[in-house]
């Protein structure tokens, strides 16, 4: 029903009626004049696609409204999916790791069946050797739960690299007392570098006779010290069955991450290991879930530490722990025969696809553009100096010299003569510090000595406390090789780069590798300029970018993931086989992964690397032995470092220092990034020392590293812009040599070689501006700096470190049962007890 008009009549504006500009669309229609117009016709040209803009259709706000609406349900859809999939029964179980971080690591398995096998009756659990799994109809999941040996580095960082979620257990008494243990901040380090799907949980234990009160100080205590590192929200306890069937639904219900690492690669967790063959090379037969990816039987699949090698065939095995188990057998600890099952055979490689073992390039020796080995080489450099029209001369080269470089080089007899005058220089050097030495010690030998400075102490220890001391804790010749290490690295640190010129040889003869460059950044230098005989055993792509994504895009046929497979590998090493069937009861994991395609090819990987904070800040040298633990790969390799700068040249780092982000240029397998990187040290003592975390930067041959080389000198005499510089060369040819490289000054000024003055080095330089007197004056020289070929594959497991223990600890444990009355007492002390 329509209201009646009122009485007046209608409303009519006033004159005072705000009116508003209409807008004008110019000299075309708006958009709304042209919908009405239309009528809803599409022109011929755009639905057909012919208008220059594709096949792309032109939709209306409410139709775009709708398929961001359509777009956001899918992906609600596919996450709800994701999350109700962890543990289903077409699924892998939950995997967990349980790390107990106490002194005295018992066994954690025994008690964690105990107490969850009291929290719900329907809930079931098996165990086998190597895990605890349990089937929780509740929960609609599957759970499996591993404890690798804390002590074992290897095997915790190999279990972080798989496990769904990692569980630290922390003894709530070794907490009050001294606060996080030091292990358990270098894990927590190494296994978050490593990455992991989910943030760790942490449960405290040894708080069941504890009040309320104290409970929640202990847990504020954890949590304060643990969110400087990372976000934790909760501290959960399992005393109780409650508090554990509530800490199960978080691990079944946490958020999780993408870790591309793991889930572009199929990876399978060993439940069950057999070696096949009585012979030194056997098939392995390796039984467990499939997880993340397709397994494909034509590609090769690699065990950290044990090597890279392929599959025979794939079988379905039948899966000893379903989720509806409990249904029929009505127990909750049947036993369940644990023996092999024989299944269909669900893939077998294809001969002609199948990837094969091969790693390193082999050289074509009749290509010309290969390199010949260093004696080759040389001889053939010689061989072309002295050939041709003219007298004949024998040049002195150094391997791996091109032939334009070796027209630079001359004759050295002319350097032979000072010889001799230097080392009687040092003769009379060394006997003028020794007559100086003399004269203070018979100078502190006559002092008198000042008997009010002194006081008599009385020690009183227990007998053959310190005996053997440096037997035991002291290497000598390790401490006095540290401690010129750490002079170097503090010369660098103080004069960056900077060189002596050696008076025994020419400055050319020395230098004869290094090149001078008009600008660091914008110099031109040939990548493939005079490489290295191991860079033709190597592989490079033509396009590394599009070939990764064409290996990730490649779908394969084999295992799906959560089928529940064995697969045979086959040439498989017995006394390997015999090892891993010895560890088997010991919970070490035992991880198969299959690479992508090439990822067994040597190439050159550069690593961007961060000094950690929690290892030792002693200086690393360039080229040191490092251990890397690189995506699914481990291995030992000694890089050489860069600095992580923009550009083309990069230049070349003598020390990795505190707190200092490095490029670490190493040959290795090729790895497709991203993939995270925990570098250490390994000690003399057998230990494995953090040093670094960081991922794969690249994986190009083509980089350049630039080692740079400079050679100072101090003025002379100096007129305005012109001064007489010394001590840079110590010959007349030397400066002849290097007199088109420009100079520079500490100060800024820029300048160039006039001329030689003399014959023992002192030349006339002149500058841009004046120079100053305590100036100094630099040459820089650079030449290409290449990796070593020490890849080594085989990593020694570290020391577990209760044996350096025995030899540290002892003498802490003796103390504290027989704590000595009094370790030093002053003389003030004894009289003072005298009087009482």
């Amino acid at each position: 029903m329509t209201m009646p008009p009122p009485m007046g009549g209608a409303h009519r504006a006033g004159p005072l009626k705000q009116s508003n500009k209409s807008h004008k669309t110019g000299q075309h229609r708006s958009k709304g004049a042209v919908d009405l117009a239309n009528k809803g016709r599409v022109g011929v040209k755009v639905a057909t696609g012919r208008s220059g803009q594709g096949h792309r259709w032109v939709q209306k706000r409410k139709d775009r409204k709708y398929q961001m609406t359509q777009l956001r349900n899918k992906k609600k859809a596919q996450v709800w999916a994701q999350k109700r999939a962890l543990g289903a029964a077409d699924a892998p179980p939950i995997l967990t790791a349980w790390l107990d971080c106490q002194v005295q690591s018992p066994d954690l398995i025994p008690h964690l069946e105990a107490l969850l096998g009291a929290c719900d009756p329907d809930m079931l659990l098996r165990r086998t050797p190597r895990a605890l799994h349990l089937a929780c109809p509740r929960f609609k999941q599957r759970f499996a739960f591993v404890q690798p040996p804390t002590q074992d580095l290897l095997s915790v960082l190999d279990s972080a690299k798989v496990c769904d979620s990692i569980v630290f257990l922390c003894s709530a008494l070794e907490l009050e007392s001294g606060g996080l243990a030091p292990a358990l901040e270098t894990i927590l380090a190494a296994v978050l570098a490593q990455g992991l799907p989910t943030p760790p949980g942490f449960v405290l234990t040894d708080m069941a006779d504890w009040p309320i009160k104290r409970q929640n100080a202990a847990k504020k205590t954890l949590l304060k010290a643990l969110n400087q590192r990372f976000a934790i929200d909760k501290i959960f306890t399992c005393q109780t069955e409650a508090e554990a069937l509530l800490f199960l639904r978080h691990l079944g219900s946490q958020k999780r991450r993408t870790n591309s690492l793991r889930q572009r690669r199929a990876h399978l967790v060993a439940e069950k290991v057999e070696f096949l063959g009585e012979s030194a090379l056997g098939t392995l037969k390796v039984t467990g879930f499939v997880r993340s990816q397709t397994l494909s039987a034509d590609r090769l699949v690699h065990l950290p530490g044990l090597g890279s090698y392929q599959i025979q065939q794939i079988e379905s095995a039948r899966d000893e722990f379903p989720l509806d188990l409990h249904r029929r057998t009505g127990a909750h600890h049947a036993d369940i025969d644990m023996g092999s099952s024989v299944g269909n055979v669900i893939a077998t490689p294809n001969p002609t696809a199948q990837e094969s073992l091969e790693m390193e390039n082999e050289p074509d020796m009749f290509d010309g553009e290969q390199y010949l080995s260093p004696e080759e080489e040389a001889l053939a450099q010689q061989t072309l100096l002295t050939d041709g029209p003219g007298p004949k001369t024998v040049v002195r080269v150094p391997k791996g010299t091109s032939e334009y470089q070796a027209a630079w080089i001359m004759d050295q007899a002319r350097a032979a003569g000072e010889e001799n005058e230097s080392e009687e220089d040092d003769e009379e050097e060394d006997s003028d510090e020794e007559m100086i030495e003399r004269e203070l010690q018979d100078d502190d030998e006559d002092e008198p000595e000042n008997e009010d400075e002194y006081e008599t102490m009385t020690i009183t220890s227990e007998a053959n406390m310190d005996e053997n001391y440096d037997e035991k804790h002291v290497n000598f010749a390790e401490e006095k090789q540290l401690l010129n290490k750490m002079k170097e690295a503090r010369m660098e640190e103080m004069f960056p780069d900077e060189v002596d010129t050696p008076t025994d040889q020419t400055a050319r003869q020395r230098f004869q590798k290094y090149r001078g460059l008009k600008s660091f950044r914008t110099s031109p230098w040939d990548y493939n300029e005079n490489l290295t005989p191991d860079y033709a055993r190597i592989f490079q792509f033509e396009n590394f970018n599009r070939t990764k994504k064409r290996v990730l895009n490649e779908e394969v046929d084999g295992a799906e993931p959560g089928w529940y497979v064995s697969i045979y590998i086959k040439d498989f090493p017995q006394h390997m086989a015999l090892e891993i069937l010895a560890n088997e009861n010991a919970s070490q994991p035992l991880v198969v992964y299959s690479m992508l395609p090439h990822e067994n090819k040597m190439s050159v990987l550069n690593f961007v690397v961060k000094r950690h904070s929690l290892g030792h800040q002693d200086p690393i040298r360039s080229k040191e032995r490092l251990i890397f633990h690189c995506g699914f790969r481990r291995f030992a390799a000694c890089p050489i470092f860069s600095q992580h700068t923009n550009g083309s040249k990069h230049k070349y780092e003598r020390f990795w220092r505190e707190n200092a982000t490095v490029v670490m240029t190493v040959f290795a397998p090729i790895v497709f990034p991203p993939a995270n990187v925990v570098v250490y040290q390994e000690l003399a003592n057998g230990r494995h020392d953090l040093v670094g975390t960081g991922s794969l930067l690249s994986c190009d041959p083509n980089r350049l590293v630039i080692k740079r080389a400079v050679l100072s000198g101090a003025p002379f005499k100096v007129q305005k812009r012109s001064a007489v510089i010394r001590f840079m060369f110590f010959n007349r040819e030397d400066i002849a040599w290097f007199k088109p490289i420009e100079l520079r000054t500490k100060y800024g000024r820029r300048g160039h070689i006039k001329e030689p003055l003399g014959t023992h080095g002192h030349m006339k330089c002149i500058f841009d501006k004046p120079i100053s007197q305590q100036d100094t004056v630099l040459l820089n020289l650079f030449k290409r700096v290449f990796p070593k070929w020490n890849y080594d594959p085989h990593v020694a497991k570290p020391s577990t470190g209760e044996d350096l223990m025995e030899d540290e600890g002892s003498e802490v444990l003796q103390l504290k049962k027989n704590p000595p009355k009094s370790i030093v007492k002053s003389k003030s002390t004894e009289d003072q007890m005298a009087c009482d």
